[in-house]
C-alpha cells in the first residue's frame, strides 16, 4: 500500500514482550505478552502474539485483534485497551503481526477474499486454531476486531469464515472486496478516497462469494468511524452499514438511534427477533484514530464478553445503584447554571468526575449539585449551579445514600429508570436502590 496512507497510520513498536518457547504455552504466573511459533499452516510468514490473563475463565473466549498498517501485535497490545478488558473478562486476545512491507493486511488479493484460498485469513485460523488446542479457547466463542488494514481484514475474516466468528468490531474499514486489486498489498485508491459504492445486493454478495456453500448463520458486526477521516473516507462507513445488513438480512433503515456519549450516533439494525444484527458508530470530528479511550469496552460489550460484573467506576464518578452502568452526569458537559444532572453510561468523561468538598456539596467544574429553587417537595429536579453555601447544595453521604440534610430526603433515580438522560430528583429517603449511589 501506498507510503501516503502508511505516514497517517500508527507507526512503531514501543512495547518489550516476553517470548515463548517455540509452540508452547505461556506459564500462568504471570499475564504478559508472549510470541508464539510454529502454530500452523503461515503462508504469509504472519506472527503470532497472545495474551492469556491471570484470571482466564475456563473454556475462554478468544478474541483476534489486528492492528492497522505500519502497526504490530505488540503496538496492538500496548495502544488499545483490549488487554485490560481481559484482564476484566477472563477472554484470551491473539495478537498477530504483519511482516511484509508496510505492514499492511492482504485485503486486496483474490486468495484473502476466498475462503481458504491462501495468504493472511490462512495464518490468522491457524492462530485461532492452536489457540483452542494449546489454551483451552472455546471455538464457539471467537470474535474479531481491528482497526484501520486491520479493520479491512476484521471484514475479510467475517466474510472468509462465517462459522467461525461470532461477531466482530470494524474501526475504521471499507466493505468486504472494496479494496481488492488482484495483487497482495495492493492500494485501492478509489475505495479509500469513497469513490466505490455499490447497491447493498451487490456488496452482499462480495461476502456470499467468499463462502458460496455456506447458508448458516453470520456473525453479527459492530462498525465504527469518525466524520472527518481523510485516510479512509467516512463514505465507506456508510458502504459498510449497507453490505453487513445485506448479509445479515436485516433494514437498512436504523431500528433505534441514540447518543451513548456526546459526539456520538449510535444506530442499531435488529432482526425481527429484536436482536441487534449490526450496530455502527459514527463519531463527529473524529479522523483517523480510533478506537479512542473507552470504545473497546463497547465492542466487547457488542460481543457479550462483558459479562453481569460491570467494570470499576473510573475514578471520581457517582455509580448509581440500580444499574452499575450508569452514572451521575452533568448533561452535555455544560457548566451553565440549571444544567439537568441526570443519568448516563458511565464512560469516564469529565461531567461524571465529581469532587466531594469539604463544605458538604458535591462539585463538577467547581459547580454544586444543587436542588432547584431550594423545593424540597418530592420529584424536585437537581441541577447545577454556582456554589453558594446554600443548604439545598449539601449532601451527606450515610449507608450508599445522598441525603440532603435541610429536607432529609435523598438524591433519587425516578422510577429506577436507568434510560440514558433520566433527570435525578429528591425524594423521601425509601432505602431503595434507585436512592444507592458509589460516592468518590
Amino acid at each position: 500500500m501506498k507510503r501516503r496512507l502508511m505516514a497517517l497510520l500508527a507507526v512503531g513498536v514501543a512495547v518489550l514482550v516476553s517470548i515463548g518457547f517455540a509452540g508452547m504455552a505461556p506459564s500462568a504466573k504471570a499475564a504478559s505478552l508472549v510470541q508464539v511459533t510454529n502454530f500452523g499452516n503461515n503462508p504469509s510468514n504472519l506472527q503470532m502474539y497472545i495474551y492469556v490473563p491471570n484470571n482466564v475463565s475456563a473454556s475462554p473466549p478468544i478474541l483476534l485483534a489486528l492492528h492497522g498498517c505500519q502497526g504490530s501485535g505488540p503496538y496492538m497490545y500496548s495502544s488499545t485497551q483490549f488487554a485490560s478488558l481481559a484482564d476484566q473478562y477472563g477472554f484470551i486476545v491473539i495478537y498477530p503481526s504483519v511482516t511484509r512491507s508496510y505492514d499492511c493486511w492482504d485485503v486486496t488479493s483474490s486468495q484473502a477474499l476466498t475462503r481458504n484460498g491462501g495468504s493472511d485469513p490462512v495464518g490468522l485460523m491457524s492462530m485461532i486454531t492452536y489457540t483452542e488446542q494449546h489454551y483451552g479457547g472455546n471455538p464457539n466463542q471467537v470474535y474479531v476486531t481491528g482497526e484501520s488494514s486491520g479493520a479491512m481484514m476484521t471484514n475479510v475474516m467475517l466474510g472468509d469464515y462465517p462459522d467461525v466468528f461470532k461477531a466482530g468490531a470494524a474501526f475504521m474499514g471499507v466493505p468486504f472486496g472494496c479494496f481488492y486489486t488482484g495483487t497482495v498489498g495492493g492500494w485501492n485508491a478509489a475505495c479509500a478516497q469513497g469513490q466505490v459504492t455499490n447497491t447493498p445486493q451487490a456488496w452482499g454478495n462480495m461476502v456470499r462469494n467468499a463462502d458460496p456453500g455456506y447458508n448458516g448463520l453470520r456473525p453479527r458486526v459492530q462498525l465504527w468511524h469518525g466524520t472527518a477521516d481523510t485516510t479512509l473516507s467516512y463514505t465507506n462507513f456508510g458502504e459498510e452499514i449497507k453490505q453487513w445488513t445485506n448479509v445479515l438480512g436485516v433494514s437498512q433503515t436504523p431500528t433505534s438511534t441514540d447518543t451513548p456519549q456526546p459526539g456520538w450516533t449510535r444506530t442499531r439494525y435488529d432482526n425481527s427477533s429484536g436482536t441487534v444484527q449490526v450496530e455502527a458508530y459514527s463519531i463527529a470530528g473524529a479522523g483517523h484514530e480510533l478506537p479512542l479511550s473507552g470504545m473497546a469496552a463497547y465492542a466487547i460489550s457488542f460481543f457479550g464478553l462483558a459479562g453481569t460484573t460491570p467494570p470499576p467506576p473510573p475514578a471520581g464518578s457517582i455509580r448509581a445503584g440500580d444499574d452499575s452502568a450508569k452514572c451521575v452526569d452533568d448533561i452535555g458537559q455544560s457548566t451553565a447554571n440549571g444544567t439537568k444532572i441526570q443519568m448516563w453510561d458511565c464512560n469516564g468523561g469529565p461531567n461524571q468526575q465529581w469532587t466531594v468538598a469539604s463544605d458538604g456539596t458535591l462539585q463538577v467544574y467547581g459547580k454544586c449539585m444543587d436542588i432547584t429553587g431550594a423545593n424540597y417537595s418530592n420529584g424536585t429536579g437537581i441541577e447545577l449551579w454556582t456554589c453558594n453555601g446554600g443548604a439545598n447544595q449539601q449532601w451527606k453521604a450515610t449507608n450508599g445514600t445522598l441525603v440532603n440534610p435541610a429536607s432529609g430526603k435523598c438524591l433519587d433515580d425516578p422510577g429506577s429508570n436507568t434510560a440514558n438522560g433520566t433527570q435525578l430528583d429528591l425524594w423521601t429517603c425509601t432505602g431503595g436502590t434507585n436512592q444507592q449511589w458509589s460516592i468518590p
